[in-house]
């Protein structure tokens, strides 16, 4: 198994957390890793990088079967609208390739926010900055390495 920015983050700030390794050659969609993990897509959440009309960027976790509001995550962070990174602009702003973005290890820090149904899991998982590794840990293990608010932010 290889470490990731992202789990050197966590071993650094003595998170507890579980690590996955999936066969994947090229991003699949998160609905078929949670399928390939054997786990429940409600406790899967994949990673959503957004801009800003004022040009700000946010980071949005939301388990993968959802689709993030956009209305509902811009008003989360105090912004008129947010929309979806291009994914060509994605490597460049966080240093994460599609299918492999992770909210630990960015190449900067953005606001982050994780969909208040991850309070009602056990646990949740995303991505470990690689494609075919994912973290699982929990929302109080998970903030000790990444500042995150809850808000319901799907649609």
């Amino acid at each position: 198994m290889i470490k990731t920015n992202a789990m050197r983050i966590l071993d650094k700030n003595n998170v507890e957390y579980k690590t996955y390794e999936y066969d994947s050659s090229e991003a699949i969609s998160g609905t078929e890793v949670a399928k390939q993990l054997n786990q429940n897509p409600s406790c899967v959440f994949k990673t959503l990088v957004t801009v800003s009309k004022s040009k700000n960027h946010y980071v949005f976790l939301v388990p993968v079967a959802e689709e993030l509001d956009l209305k509902k995550a811009a008003a989360s962070v105090g912004e008129k609208s947010v929309e979806m990174l291009k994914q060509k602009d994605l490597f460049p702003l966080t240093g994460y390739v599609h299918g492999g973005c992770s909210p630990l290890g960015m190449k900067k820090l953005f606001t982050t926010v994780i969909d208040s149904s991850a309070q009602e899991q056990e646990f949740i998982i995303f991505s470990a900055g690689k494609i075919g590794y994912q973290i699982q840990t929990t929302l109080t293990e998970l903030s000790k390495a990444l500042k995150f608010k809850l808000s319901k932010i799907i649609l």
